[in-house]
């Protein structure tokens, strides 16, 4: 006879009976784990949605596996419990134990972390918006440094797997720190865009009328006022403010025009003009020219 354990008759069809409690060997046992893995599964599906997307699933289903097999070994059918719900219990305690070992987080920060997150949602009720930090801080009967010392200590309590794999694709071997963005960093791409769309910029408003080229450069690079620039080309002040309105919109279509298919068969005076323009946009500069513009200075405008 091998290895015995003490298991409830309830816990599977594997079991004899006896008067009092019923032992069965280790390959018993083995059977009844494996008779009863789907309750894991049930198990990590319940608590799963308590715990951050890093921690993985799979890590749980190991941890909650352990716990069904501590839980065939302790089982006393004396105590009148049910074994699918000691294992239950087992299993999601053996869970818990093992995210807690891998958070370096103390058990007090985790406390203040769920009272902050209760105050700030007690207080969006009440506010209909999202509270601010010295509201918060008001509402926690704290003061405003330490509700950022404590706000500190919770996120550096977040520990990410950065080597984790990301997605389910063998060929698509990124993990997280391959897929952070580096805010310091520009894409090629964008630079090329960017230098691009100043460049169209430069050239439209080169090309708008002299008066609303004034109107632009004046108001927009030079900071000069309504007044000065109705004194400047003799007009009136709502003339300026109306001129500054036509030329932002021709410069609008104008860019946008350089990014969308032109319409070659305009209609219309005013259609005519504007394709004039965008055309006129397109060709002032050459593809090499406007891609090799490296400057965002306002010198660019007034060259």
């Amino acid at each position: 006879m091998g290895e015995t354990v003490t298991l409830s008759s309830q816990a599977g069809s594997t079991a004899g009976s006896t008067a009092g409690s019923t032992a069965l060997t280790q390959q018993q046992v083995t059977a009844l784990i494996e008779e009863h893995m789907p309750l894991v599964s049930h198990v990590v599906f319940q608590v799963a949605v308590n715990f951050p997307r890093h921690v993985e699933r799979e890590e749980l289903a190991r941890a909650g596996a352990l716990g069904l097999v501590e839980a065939a070994k302790r089982f006393d059918e004396s105590r009148g419990v049910p074994f699918n719900r000691f294992a239950a219990q087992r299993i999601r305690g053996a869970i818990i134990d093992a995210v807690r070992a891998a958070d370096w987080a103390p058990r007090s920060v985790r406390a203040l972390a769920r009272s902050l997150d209760q105050a700030e949602l007690d207080l969006a009720h009440r506010l209909g918006r999202a509270p601010s930090l010295a509201e918060t801080a008001k509402e926690l009967d704290i003061s405003r440094a330490e509700l950022d010392r404590l706000r500190d200590r919770m996120f550096r309590s977040v520990v990410l797997a950065f080597d984790s794999l990301l997605g389910s694709s063998d060929d698509a071997e990124l993990t997280l720190v391959d897929v952070l963005a580096d805010r310091t960093a520009v894409e090629p791409s964008e630079e090329l865009e960017a230098r691009e769309l100043r460049a169209y910029l430069r050239d439209a408003v080169h090309l708008l009328p002299e008066r609303h080229r004034i109107v632009v450069v004046g108001y927009f690079i030079e900071e000069r006022s309504s007044t000065e620039l109705a004194a400047l080309i003799g007009v009136t002040e709502s003339r300026v403010s109306q001129m500054r309105t036509e030329a932002l919109a021709m410069l609008k279509e104008g860019i946008e025009a350089q990014y969308s298919e032109q319409d070659s068969e305009a209609t219309g005076l005013v259609a005519r003009r504007r394709a004039q323009y965008a055309s006129s946009i397109s060709s002032a500069s050459g593809c090499g020219e406007r891609i090799s513009m490296v400057s965002e200075d306002a010198n660019l405008i007034l060259a």
